[in-house]
């Protein structure tokens, strides 16, 4: 069987859950296909996957963290890459973009080779400074928006989307929307039901489920608004938080009014309602998958009045929490 190589590049003052999360996910996927082909039976393992990392030179690298990181060898010991990750970095990219000529010759060649290239947030910059983004879909942090477009005028931003694919070229917006990238990465080498397995065990109850859903890309994304899209962003990066509609106003420079303005303007709804939507939706997927009690899940989703959440709940689905988990894994479990 042939090895998927699985590069992740490491650079100075790279945010270290750009590579640690989806190479966890990677592993698990394995891990549990092997699993599955056991218990099935099956004479041969599922194709393997070696996972490798790879600084510019070689040297250990620095991440924003503090951690030291020792790659297995530098960028140009490795060769036969299949799949590369290139991670997001801590502000501004542009000093380290300036002196990584060997990364950018190293990207096109592999480009030219066939390998399929995911870059996340403020990584993304590396694609676009190599040309390889010129006259196709990108996207990049929210707060690099203007600057990304003034230095890559020829890339087609979308501002409005989490994850862009251009033929073997991948953006993720954050680290979160990695993790759905890496999903769909998974479902490539193991399956649907491989992917929907490590999906249910690093999403539902580490970060905002629905998002691989498509909900924010297909339901609420549809608008030219830009400065209502990177405030969509936040909410989402944040709904854990206690989050107060005139401190999110003056954190985008807003007044209350404004915001409420323009957000309804834009999705029809106010953000105060789409932040509750959110919020419903991720305590929907946790009480449908996990075992959290409904305290927990309600301190998960940001609120710290469970009474008042039930009501909110309730007034969303016509049922409260529990009455919702009674139903729904009642569903879940009813042909087995």
């Amino acid at each position: 069987m042939q090895t998927t190589n699985i590069t992740f590049v490491l650079l100075e003052n790279m945010l270290a859950t750009s590579a640690t999360l989806p190479a966890e996910m990677l592993l698990a996927a394995q891990s549990a296909a092997t699993r599955a082909q056991k218990k099935a039976g099956a004479a041969q393992n599922p194709p393997p996957i070696k996972i490798h990392t790879a600084s510019l030179t070689g040297e250990p690298v620095l991440t924003r963290s503090g951690l030291c990181w020792q790659p297995d060898a530098a960028l140009t010991d490795l060769g036969d890459n299949q799949i590369i990750y290139i991670p997001g970095l801590w502000r501004n990219p542009r000093p380290l973009i300036k002196k990584s000529e060997l990364l950018l010759n190293w990207l096109k060649q592999e480009y030219q080779n066939g390998a399929l290239i995911s870059a996340v947030g403020t990584g993304c910059c590396f694609l676009a400074e190599a040309g390889l983004l010129d006259g196709k879909a990108a996207t990049t942090h929210w707060h690099y928006f203007d600057q990304f477009q003034k230095d890559y005028p020829l890339v087609q931003l979308k501002r409005q989307y989490f994850i862009t694919q251009a033929g073997n070229l991948y953006c993720a917006a954050s680290v979160n929307s990695l993790a759905d990238l890496t999903v769909h990465f998974i479902q490539r080498l193991f399956g649907k039901e491989i992917a929907n397995h490590v999906e249910r065990h690093f999403s539902h109850e580490i970060r905002r489920a629905y998002e691989a859903s498509g909900f924010f890309e297909q339901e609420h994304n549809s608008h030219p608004d830009e400065d209502i899209t990177q405030i969509q962003i936040w909410l989402q990066d944040n709904y854990h938080r206690e989050i107060l509609m005139p401190q999110l106003g003056e954190k985008f420079g807003m007044s209350t009014r404004t915001l409420n303005r323009r957000f309804k303007a834009a999705l029809g709804i106010s953000p105060l309602d789409f932040l509750q939507e959110v919020r419903i939706n991720i305590a929907k997927d946790l009480l449908k998958t996990s075992n959290l009690s409904i305290n927990e899940i309600v301190d998960k989703v940001g609120y710290q009045d469970t009474g008042f959440f039930t009501t909110l709940f309730k007034k969303h689905m016509a049922a409260t929490p529990t009455a919702y988990r009674e139903t729904v894994r009642a569903k879940l479990f009813s042909t087995i």
